[in-house]
């Protein structure tokens, strides 16, 4: 795949390896890297860690999702670098894969030939399909947390994976398939078909989305938090109950937590550092409660 090749190392001459040293927090100082990893399909990630001479539990982080490639293109290499920061100063090695399609792995350029890598795409509204989304997410964290344990880059088992909207959607899915050394699923405003046409509250397609996370839950044996905003827009309350009731009603084991309104817009908790200590208290509580 001489196209795949080419692109790699236009972004490593461009990124090489970004080795930083954060300032010290809590007494741990962090370091942060940015690595390609040759997984199945090679894939950029952001990685944070404190300098600790131990081993260290591993925590994947899923960003959000955007079904416009321009959109995708500009998207920031971090997009939750606080919240990544929070779980590497309490002793975690995180990874934060950069999904094809996205950033400086953006390769959506038909004019030129190449065939995208993007896997987020849901189809038309009229027969969405929600379900292979998550599971492509599913697949690859499955693939980023085989690679750090295999490698012993990180210390098994009692790997944590947490995401974002889609990226949370595709947590959710990852807990479908049980996979072996995951302690918890965190989930943060998690779905897909939000704001259809950019309108608040407009879903693509509800219901098949409540019958995607009743298919997750079917099967699914790793206990999830999953954390929503009441002025979120893309999944507001009453939507948000739907899914977990559905998933939890099919055998799932989840925990719906229901935040007051942050901000403008609470889809974007996650972002913002602000917020760390509105979602940090139920995230630890649930942690200890699943050790």
């Amino acid at each position: 795949m001489n196209w795949m090749r080419t692109i790699l190392a236009k972004v490593l001459a461009c990124l090489a390896i970004l080795s930083l040293t954060a300032a010290h927090a809590q007494e741990l100082r962090l370091e942060e890297q940015l690595l390609v990893l040759p997984l199945p399909i090679p894939v950029l990630a952001y990685v944070v860690k404190p300098l600790l001479d131990a081993p260290l539990p591993l925590v994947v982080m899923n960003h959000g999702e955007t079904l416009d490639p321009k959109e995708r293109s500009f998207y920031p290499t971090v997009e939750f670098r606080a919240a990544a920061f929070w779980f590497a100063r309490r002793g975690y090695l995180v990874v934060v894969p950069i999904r094809p399609g996205f950033g400086s792995a953006a390769i959506d350029l038909p004019d030129q030939g190449v065939v995208s890598t993007y896997f987020g795409a849901v189809g038309k509204c009229t027969d969405a399909n929600f379900r292979a989304a998550g599971i492509a997410i599913a697949r690859l964290n499955q693939w980023v947390i085989d690679y750090v344990l295999d490698r012993k880059l990180a210390a098994g088992p009692g790997t944590i994976v947490v995401g974002q909207s889609g990226g949370g959607w595709g947590a959710l899915a990852l807990s479908s398939l049980n996979p072996a050394g995951v302690r918890a699923i965190i989930t943060f405003e998690a779905g897909r078909g939000g704001r259809v046409d950019g309108k608040p509250n407009n879903n693509c397609a509800p219901d098949k989305l409540v019958e995607a996370a009743r298919e997750f839950g079917r099967s699914a044996r790793v206990p999830v938090l999953s954390i929503y905003t009441e002025n979120d827009t893309y999944f507001g309350p009453s939507l948000s109950r739907k899914l977990l009731e559905a998933y939890r009603a099919a055998g799932g084991t989840g925990e719906y937590h229901l935040l007051p309104p942050f901000g403008n817009e609470g889809h974007f908790l996650l972002d913002d550092p602000n917020a760390i200590p509105i979602w940090s208290p139920v995230v630890s509580g649930f942690l200890e409660a699943h050790p």
